[in-house]
């Protein structure tokens, strides 16, 4: 069930006392079906043909499928056309193609036509008119009299393409998000479980959180339980230690871990069946008490996380949390994130909800809705200081409020 917590068991291997995570079951064919029938709603009601994605986390979420994910983030090497009616053709990468077999919402699957400079060199031109010729065939079979197509990303020469062909674009990270902004029963159970594996990594790091350890060696307990339990990457590196504590945004490194160090990480954890968990604890390294500075600092970043959270109730305006949200006192409001929340699904995904004081440059607004999963956070650091808090909370939107769904306990003693 949404929301329910995934069972962990308890077993002893080679000496060492650790926790195995069980994921929930889910039904992932028709997790496929339910999406891509709420994406081509949205299709529908934005009187569109069809869509073309090329970003990897929006193939899966059209057919849930999935092919070197972070390859295809910087390469465009496999798409799909989406057509509001008539069959999903995927292309997928050359040679590719047994590994997509089966899924029930792709109807044909064809051998892309990849036209970036690092496969066809001079010939980019020839080939994204190949490319455009083959999407705007399929464009006039199912779409009838309409030319109207959204697309993802696209290089310029595959938009000059289509458009000389006739085919009319529009935004399709607009039109996906909308589909993505509240999430389905079986994408809580696919979140739930990338956070139970994100949070089974985070048991094996505490444990081997001890003095003496670089920062990379404690960041790669979380990459390798990731990968053991089915997940697929972690998109950021986002762990530091001591000093490198403040500012924050600095990345892990060999720096050795001392007795006493402050230690803050955000997961950023792309887990099973593509979905993210994106959790930030602090903790403290070995047996010196933590500090009264140290403490200051946790206190303020909790305190923020938890009045936050409360702020994310069904038709709340984004500008009205805003208005609300509690922030620190100076000098610490200096160093906080201009962010107070933003949604998460197969990764960090509409909305991002801002600050007040960022709101007039930068914010946009919206209003929560139910089933909407948001990640609520916080850093707290002085500037010039020497060490700074990071904590982030995963919840759930709910008719009666939200639902914490990241269940790793935080450090009373700390509090």
């Amino acid at each position: 069930m949404p929301g329910k917590r995934s069972a962990i068991s308890y077993t002893r291997e080679k000496g060492l006392h650790l926790s195995v995570f069980r994921p929930l079951p889910l039904d992932e064919p028709t997790l496929d079906l339910e999406r891509l029938a709420r994406l081509r709603q949205v299709l529908d009601t934005a009187d569109l043909a069809g869509a073309v994605f090329f970003d990897p986390t929006n193939i899966r979420y059209a057919t849930g499928t999935s092919n070197m994910q972070v390859y295809g983030l910087h390469n465009a090497c496999r798409y799909v056309f989406v057509p509001t009616n008539g069959p999903v053709v995927l292309f997928e990468f050359s040679g590719c193609e047994h590994l997509v077999l089966g899924h029930p919402g792709v109807a044909e699957i064809r051998p892309a036509i990849p036209f970036y400079y690092f496969v066809t060199g001079p010939r980019v031109q020839e080939k994204a008119s190949v490319w455009a010729a083959e999407i705007a065939d399929l464009v006039s079979r199912y779409g009838g009299a309409q030319r109207r197509v959204a697309v993802d990303r696209l290089d310029p020469v595959g938009t000059w393409a289509l458009q000389a062909l006739g085919i009319e674009i529009t935004d399709g990270q607009q039109l996906i998000s909308e589909a993505k902004k509240t999430k389905l029963p079986l994408e809580l159970v696919a979140i739930q479980n990338a956070i139970g594996v994100c949070e089974e990594g985070m048991r094996r790091m505490r444990a081997a959180l001890e003095p003496g350890i670089t920062e990379q060696a404690l960041w790669s307990c979380l990459h390798q339980t990731n990968i053991e339990l089915g997940g697929e990457w972690i998109e950021t590196r986002l762990l530091t230690s001591g000093p490198r504590t403040n500012p924050w945004y600095q990345e892990c490194s060999a720096r050795i871990i001392e007795n006493g160090d402050l230690v803050s990480f955000d997961s950023d954890l792309v887990g099973p069946h593509g979905y993210a968990a994106d959790i930030s604890r602090s903790w403290i390294a070995g047996d010196r008490p933590a500090t009264s500075a140290q403490r200051r600092l946790y206190a303020l970043a909790h305190e923020q996380v938890r009045r936050n959270m409360d702020l994310f109730q069904v038709g709340a305006s984004f500008r009205e949390i805003a208005e609300k949200a509690w922030l620190p006192p100076e000098p610490y409001l200096q160093n906080t994130l201009p962010a107070i929340a933003h949604g998460i699904g197969l990764v960090n995904e509409y909305p991002l909800i801002l600050q007040a004081r960022h709101f007039p440059s930068d914010g946009y607004d919206g209003s929560v809705e139910a089933d909407m999963v948001l990640c609520v956070e916080s850093y707290i650091g002085e500037p010039g200081g020497s060490a700074g808090v990071k904590l982030e909370q995963q919840i759930r939107v709910t008719p009666d409020g939200p639902e914490l769904l990241s269940g790793y306990p935080m450090e009373i003693e700390l509090l």
